[in-house]
């Protein structure tokens, strides 16, 4: 008697059911899609913060290699970086300038809010190559046998402007 019985066998989907299943695929994608974009927007961001990180950490180790410079050479520990407290300083490792004369380490003026550039080999300065849109501004605060050194990289990305920031407490403990 059971065989008699009206039972309907489902042989495939409805359109409801497709059309939910079709839904789901594309909030799927979407949302891949959007993530995926998203992480490759900021892909430059995040490598200029690379860079900006880097450069900060180049000037603090030029203030370094001044210091035992002087050290070094016989002179004062902390001559000529003395100068950079209310205005700051820019600084990189290219030399010979009015300022420092041949043999000097690096290259060290009075911050004017200029551009960093990278030369054909890669490395950044002050004095050739192409800009970049980064700057470093180097301020140095002295106390007895003591240098704090605070650098800071500045750039603009996207309509945002970004910056990194170090300090580096130096001694005089020769």
């Amino acid at each position: 008697m059971l065989k008699y019985l009206n039972v309907k066998v489902k042989k495939g989907f409805t359109l409801l059911e497709v059309t939910i299943a079709i839904f789901i695929l594309l909030v799927g994608v979407t949302a891949g899609s959007v993530l995926i974009a998203r992480t490759v927007s900021q892909m430059s961001v995040f490598s200029s913060k690379l860079i900006a990180a880097y450069l900060t950490q180049e000037g603090i180790e030029i203030i370094r290699n001044i210091r035992d410079t002087n050290w070094l050479q016989g002179g004062a520990w902390d001559e000529g970086l003395t100068g950079c407290f209310f205005t700051g300083c820019e600084a990189d490792y290219t030399a010979t300038t009015v300022e420092n004369p041949p043999g000097a380490t690096a290259y060290f003026e009075t911050f004017a809010n200029n551009f960093l550039k990278i030369d054909i080999s890669g490395f950044y300065n002050y004095t050739s190559g192409t800009d970049t849109k980064y700057k470093r501004k180097i301020t140095i605060v002295s106390g007895a046998d003591i240098l704090t050194v605070t650098v800071e990289t500045t750039w603009s990305e996207k309509g945002k402007d970004y910056s990194h920031i170090a300090q580096e407490i130096l001694y005089n403990w020769k």
